[in-house]
This record gives structure tokens, sequence and C-alpha cells, in this order.
């Protein structure tokens, strides 16, 4: 693995995780919401059987994000990093590429679908509006923070960041998400993976059974019985299908 460093269009420097292979075929990783380019340890494993395929991956923090630049996180800022992520595999002479996301990842894959993207591998996709209640997950003082200022500070864990930035157009955008319009436009095949066993991925479940009505007829809808939006306890089984569908179709 090599950490490798990059510029998104507003001259801020990205964070990576390159693992590189001989092969011209990469798959570029991105990351949930307020997290990082190893999403828990899932990013790393995912990358490591990737690289036994014979592909390179790149996982990076979003702006805002990780080891990345400070930046307050919204949705358009993230597409634009990844947008600048395919800028740099390309200039790196990768010829093939695909896309992994998560949960809001999955967002930012969609929306920065070009004719260049082979395939793409969502897992806890969000392909439809879904409406948060933001009191369950920040404090009293935070919404009172959003309220006043449009933003909410999130303390991390992380070594390297004490603290995200996390913009209200960012909490609004779940809920303006406009299905047919996202999707319209995507034309490759894509594997959409979702758990059945907690409310947001339900939710998310359920929109997805929508979507994969207008995405082409060789994407796929795959429930992993028992899994929660995280899929924590059941990451191995994203990761063979992860792995199956991009031996197919890259």
């Amino acid at each position: 693995m090599e950490r490798v460093t990059f510029k998104n269009s507003r001259n801020l420097t990205l964070v990576g995780n390159l693992y590189p292979s001989i092969s011209n075929s990469i798959i570029l990783m991105c990351h949930g919401f307020t997290s990082n380019k190893y999403s828990k340890g899932r990013f790393e494993k995912l990358a490591t059987a990737f690289n036994e395929c014979g592909f390179a991956a790149l996982a990076f923090d979003f702006s805002g994000c990780g080891e990345s630049d400070d930046d307050s996180l919204t949705i358009e800022k993230e597409v634009d990093d990844l947008k600048s992520a395919i800028l740099y595999v390309k200039s790196k002479g990768y010829e093939k590429i695909a896309l992994y996301g998560h949960s809001l990842g999955t967002l930012i894959c969609l929306k920065s679908y070009i004719p260049e993207i082979i395939t793409m591998v969502l897992s806890g996709a969000l392909t439809g509006p879904m409406k948060y209640n933001w009191n369950e997950f920040f404090t009293k003082e935070q919404m009172q923070e959003l309220k006043e200022k449009g933003y909410i500070t999130e303390n991390t864990s992380e070594e390297v960041r004490e603290t995200i930035i996390i913009d209200r157009k960012i909490l609004e955008g779940f809920e303006l998400i406009n299905q047919e319009e996202l999707l319209k436009k995507v034309k490759c095949p894509i594997l959409l993976i979702h758990g059945n066993n907690d409310e947001e991925e339900k939710l998310a479940y359920e929109r997805s059974k929508t979507a994969i009505k207008l995405l082409s007829t060789d994407s796929r809808l795959e429930v992993i019985n028992g899994a929660n939006h995280n899929f924590l306890e059941y990451f191995d089984i994203v990761i063979k299908l992860a792995v199956d569908w991009f031996k197919t179709y890259i």
C-alpha cells in the first residue's frame, strides 16, 4: 500500500491509500458520512481482496475527513473530490475504472458517473430520498449550533483529525435526492447490496427496489439477511459479492 496525495478542483490536498497492481484496472473506493479511507477496517479488507484478483484500488479521504485538507462537508464537494480522484488515476495510466461506495459514498459514486466508469458496487446504497431525525444523531448543543451557524462540529476519535464540520446542506441533501434524475444518466451495470436488520437499511433497501428498475438490465440487487447498515459482521459476504462482480464486469 502506498500513501498518495492529489488535489481537488478547489486546490485542497486529498490523501489516499493506493493498493497498486500491474493491471491497468483500478477500483476507487468512497467512504460513508464522516468516515475515512479505512472505513472501520472494511476498505483495507476489500482493497486486499481486489489486489488478490489483480485489480489496483484507491481508497481516499474526502475533503474535511481523515487526513485530507480541512473543509466543511457537502455532497457537491465530495462529488468534486471523486471526480478529482478519477482524473488522478487516469494520470497514473489506469484505463479501466470502477467504483465501490458505501452508504453516502454510494450517492457520490452515482452523482459522479461518467461513461469511462465500467461498473459500480454499492453497499448500503443511497438511491433515493431518505429522511433522518437528526436529533437522534446529534446533541442538543450541536443542533443549536446548526441553527445558529449552519453547520455542526463533530468531534472524532481519530488521531489525524479532531473535528469534522458538517454543513447544513449535506443534511438537507439526503431528503432532496431525485431518484429518477440521479439514475437516468447512469449506464453501467451496478450491484446494489443491502441488509435487512435495521431501520435505516430497510428504508434504503425499499428505495433500491425502485432504483433497480431504473438501472441497466444487467444490474442486480442483493440482500444479506441479518446485516445492518454497517455490514460489519457480514463483511466477508460483501467482499465475495464485490469481488465476483468486479471479476465479471472489469
